[in-house]
């Protein structure tokens, strides 16, 4: 029984740093674990299966570190382990314990920024094609249309710091257009990746200025301080000395590096084993 704890943020990656960064800015006061699970990444072609059993890996390493309360900061996680994570393994592990995703904060305010009533999704296969934003979306919003398109090619080029070359231009603008091409009314983008706000200003050439762009950021840092406080009995058992510690199942030098463009400032991390 975990009796008070950092905050955990998990992603497959990098691209949970971008929430993380907004939830620090929300929420400063809170202790903060982070853990990328970087050797096995990216996950977003991986199958269900795959995806399930790394994340509740991450998830069992990240309470057994004291965490109390976890983000699954990661949509492929979300889409492909959230909801069999709450339903049958928590329970067993400690049904005190929770665990939260990033779509569903999405989902419960999305529909407020279209006028059109025609929301575009951009995301990993691994997230389209679990359709869970579709299935989130319509509860809140059973009027909204809602159209996706998978870009396999953006968080490798991220990953791999291409997003700033001429290179990643070209599978911008062929996603975006892929997706506008859907139904041209349109009105609202969801980038339902957390790596994809490094692509923001690649993003920004193709779309027309119309066009919402919503990052996840901020939507999951203002949703975090409303859970903490309609639940003060998860918000109790997380430890508030502002400290923050990164973890990665690779190499640390190789994550402090490529950490720091997605944090903007330099992180010292730990390897850690699953």
């Amino acid at each position: 029984m975990i009796q008070s704890g950092p905050i955990g943020i998990f992603d497959s990656g990098y691209g949970g740093l971008t929430v993380l960064k907004e939830i620090v800015k929300k929420l400063p006061n809170y202790d903060y674990v982070y853990m990328g699970d970087n050797a096995r990444a990216p996950y977003g072609t991986r199958s269900f299966d795959a995806v399930y059993e790394f994340t509740l890996q991450c998830v069992k390493k990240l309470y057994a570190l004291g965490c109390p309360l976890i983000i699954l900061a990661c949509n492929t996680a979300s889409a492909k382990a959230l909801r069999t994570i709450q339903q049958k393994d928590l329970p067993q592990i400690d049904p005190s314990l929770r665990v939260l995703g990033v779509i569903r904060p999405s989902a419960e305010i999305i529909g407020n920024f279209s006028k059109t009533k025609n929301i575009g999704i951009l995301g990993t296969p691994g997230t389209v094609n679990s359709l869970s934003y579709l299935m989130e979306i319509e509860k809140f919003f059973p009027d909204v249309n809602v159209y996706q398109e998978a870009c396999p090619m953006w968080v490798p080029l991220i990953e791999n710091n291409e997003h700033n070359g001429d290179g990643s231009d070209y599978f911008v603008k062929k996603n975006i257009e892929n997706l506008l091409n859907k139904n041209n009314q349109i009105d609202t983008i969801i980038l339902g990746c957390t790596h994809y706000p490094l692509l923001l200003s690649k993003i920004k050439k193709y779309i027309p200025e119309n066009i919402t762009i919503v990052s996840q950021g901020s939507i999951i840092a203002d949703s975090l301080q409303d859970y903490l406080f309609r639940h003060p009995e998860i918000e109790k058992k997380c430890s508030k000395s502002g400290t923050l510690n990164f973890y990665t199942t690779e190499s640390a030098d190789l994550f402090d590096r490529q950490a720091a463009i997605f944090y903007e400032t330099n992180i010292q991390s730990k390897h850690i084993s699953v």
